[in-house]
């Protein structure tokens, strides 16, 4: 992680829980943006359901910005959007300390600057807020990672892996943890999105290679690589992304999916 950064700014908006789970993904009123915040959502009032959504940025946000924030909250505006600097402070530590540890299934996710107390016997990744989508935090990730834990739990057995849409890597992660002989393969539309999985591979000693026990990355659209098709098919495919990419690839998936193979989707 960075040094401090001087003049780092946040952005509060008051928000909804359907608010804030809406922001598990890419989001496309930042395309436009040259820095992305980083975004935070916690519970105010549970009962009156209240929640909050913290933006942090390197630099003090534009009116565009501020624009592109308000447009994922209905009812927000600019002059309702509370914004304050941040002198001399770490913005993505601050951002990341609000984001709780997840436990999922045998999982246990938390970022490098919230820890918690991890289960007994957990199988513990840090996956730190950034770049990529995929902390565990979001409902569509902790449950994938309980399914995983399901199957592997029922005995089943896999020996050829793809993660579409694999963000941060965290589910690429998992499933080569429970089916360690298998040949795992990861892509990603978005090349900072493998750049953001092969850090993390090495932040929490996942091998990567092309042999069995070891994960393959690519940058690719959807299936549309050669990485991907020469080692189809697979008997597990994993797609956590949007759910409107998901029906425009469901007939990729298929063509991947080994005749009788199980695919996980979320979105």
């Amino acid at each position: 992680m960075g040094p401090a950064m001087s003049g780092s700014w946040k952005v509060t908006l008051p928000c909804r829980r359907a608010d804030a789970e809406a922001l598990g993904d890419d989001i496309p009123a930042f395309a436009i943006l040259d820095a992305p915040p980083t975004l935070v959502t916690s519970e105010i009032d549970e009962d009156a359901d209240q929640w909050q959504l913290d933006a942090y940025f390197s630099d003090k946000p534009s009116t565009a910005d501020l624009a592109a924030l308000v447009s994922l909250v209905p009812g927000a505006t600019i002059k309702g959007a509370q914004i304050e600097q941040l002198d001399d402070a770490d913005w993505v530590t601050i951002s990341q300390s609000g984001i709780e540890p997840v436990t999922s299934g045998r999982f246990y996710v938390h970022t490098d600057s919230n820890r918690g107390t991890p289960p007994p016997g957990a199988v513990i990744y840090r996956i730190d807020a950034g770049r990529a989508f995929g902390t565990g935090t979001h409902e569509t990730t902790s449950g994938c990672l309980a399914m995983l834990d399901r199957m592997a739990s029922r005995g089943e057995r896999y020996r050829d892996i793809a993660d579409i849409g694999t963000g941060t890597g965290l589910l690429a992660f998992a499933a080569l943890e429970l089916w360690p002989r298998a040949r795992a393969t990861a892509s990603d539309i978005d090349p900072v999105s493998i750049e953001v999985t092969v850090d993390n591979a090495a932040l929490n000693a996942v091998p990567l290679g092309r042999r069995p026990g070891t994960l393959a990355c690519c940058v690719a659209t959807g299936t549309n690589h050669a990485l991907i098709r020469s080692r189809a098919p697979y008997d597990l495919v994993i797609a956590n992304i949007l759910a409107g990419p998901l029906i425009a690839l469901a007939p990729d998936l298929a063509a991947i999916t080994a005749p009788g193979g199980t695919v996980i989707l979320a979105g």
